[in-house]
């Protein structure tokens, strides 16, 4: 991923450097195991740990890997170079490429997951304390963009929330996913390799064994952690789009922080764009842009082929970077967002009392008015405000046909907002636990 929509620990997991080094301490752990076993000689296996402190050169190993057209064999020779040949003799003993490669994609998964869970609980820290902060700000409900019912802010920050903690609980399953290991040799069958070496590396990297390998770790489990990403990845474009919604001109309710010298438009001085939030939308399709190549790299030839390489050298780090940096963004955006409570209001009023139709048309019922012909009443009535701008509660005030079930009192009652918002403690305490 671009420098532009990157941070510098995320990005480090991926890099050459981290990736040659994973690639050690797999080789090094193994010659351990393999000497607990008598299967090498102890100093052979000691000696491998010379290169603890040293500094793979990614250059030189690129220079081998020209030559060997091999990447795992590049970096083989590059560490006999470092501890000397007759000491590297028994490296990679019994082991095959993807028992380094897939073993390591794993760990840099599962590292980059870590970062993405924490990235997941500050944000959902900042939905929260905005919930609570306009719990009681009203505002109006939206159906297909259309004025509906009453509901608060604080509602609005709680679902995200909600979704968001779904999409946490997800993460942390997905992490679980990807958390094996396979050091099983040719074809998976342990031919070569005791099973206790692989559970020896297992051991010291955090992972556990992969049931069965077939040489490859199955890569439904990484279609299903790619997905996940997928999936908050749209759950960060559900809160953009609601955010881009709310700083549209005619509607104003909220916007993203304006900072001291930030310009809106090249050609237009007046304009303060939702350009986080719009960003947030690109960068959530690049996220998804991963789901369907990860899922077409589960079905692989026979015991193992390589047209999952290509793929996952690019989607690993491209779509951990882009959500770490889309979630922190989003965190960034929700704790600065600047709410306006007072247009809220005055949208909500805008239509004079008509989102209060469907109190009007239950208490028809209720004193024994027929379905059909209470929401004819009630039709006829919010027909005037939407088409003459008139008062909803004045038209029902006028209207023999309602004032001949419903008293003046009943109808100015139907008018209360705090109908609307008698249950949002409830809600609040199934999102939020007691509080």
């Amino acid at each position: 991923m671009i420098p532009r929509y990157s941070r510098p620990e995320m990005v480090k997991i991926w890099s050459p450097e981290e990736k040659f080094r994973i690639w050690y301490e797999i080789e090094a752990h193994a010659c351990d195991a393999q000497a607990d076993l008598g299967v090498i000689p102890r100093e052979n296996a000691e000696a491998v740990w010379k290169a603890k402190d040293a500094t793979f050169d990614v250059a030189r190993i690129d220079e081998i890997e020209a030559i060997t057209k091999h990447d795992v064999i590049a970096f083989l020779t590059h560490l006999a170079e470092i501890i000397g040949s007759e000491e590297a003799r028994f490296v990679h003993q019994g082991m095959t490429s993807s028992d380094v490669l897939d073993t390591a994609f794993n760990i840099q998964l599962v590292r980059a997951a870590d970062l993405l869970i924490e990235d997941m609980k500050e944000l959902l820290a900042a939905l929260r304390r905005r919930a609570f902060e306009h719990k009681d700000t009203v505002r109006i409900g939206r159906s297909h963009g259309i004025h509906a019912e009453p509901t608060t802010m604080g509602l609005t920050f709680a679902r995200f929330h909600a979704e968001m903690e779904r999409g946490l609980k997800r993460l942390v399953a997905a992490r679980e996913e990807v958390a094996t290991c396979a050091i099983s040799g040719a074809v998976g069958t342990f031919a070569n390799i005791d099973p206790k070496v692989e559970a020896h590396v297992c051991e010291k990297l955090g992972l556990r064994p992969e049931p069965i390998s077939t040489q490859v770790i199955p890569r439904d489990r990484h279609a299903m952690f790619f997905a996940t990403l997928g999936v908050i990845a749209s759950s960060i474009e559900n809160i953009a789009i609601e955010i881009r919604h709310m700083q549209r001109t005619e509607v104003l309710e909220a916007e993203e922080f304006f900072s001291k010298g930030q310009k809106g438009s090249s050609a237009m001085p007046h304009k303060r764009n939702p350009v986080l939030s719009e960003n947030l939308t690109g960068l959530a399709r690049l996220v998804r842009m991963s789901v369907i190549p990860a899922m077409e790299n589960v079905a692989l030839w026979h015991e193992r082929d390589i047209s999952h390489s290509s793929v996952e050298r690019v989607i690993g780090p491209d779509t951990t970077i882009t959500l770490d940096f889309a979630l922190a963004r989003l965190t960034g955006l929700i704790d600065k967002l600047v709410i306006y409570p007072e247009n809220m209001r005055a949208n909500m009023d805008r239509f004079r009392g008509l989102v209060m139709s469907q109190r009007v048309l239950l208490a028809l019922t209720q004193a024994g008015v027929s379905r059909e012909d209470a929401y004819r009443l009630v039709q006829r009535n919010a027909m005037k405000v939407w088409e003459e701008g008139k008062d909803f509660k004045e038209e029902l005030l006028s209207d023999p046909e309602v004032t001949a079930v419903l008293t003046p009192e009943e109808i100015e009652e139907k008018f209360d907002l705090g109908y609307h918002t008698k249950h949002v403690d409830t809600i609040f305490r199934r999102v939020f636990g007691e509080t």
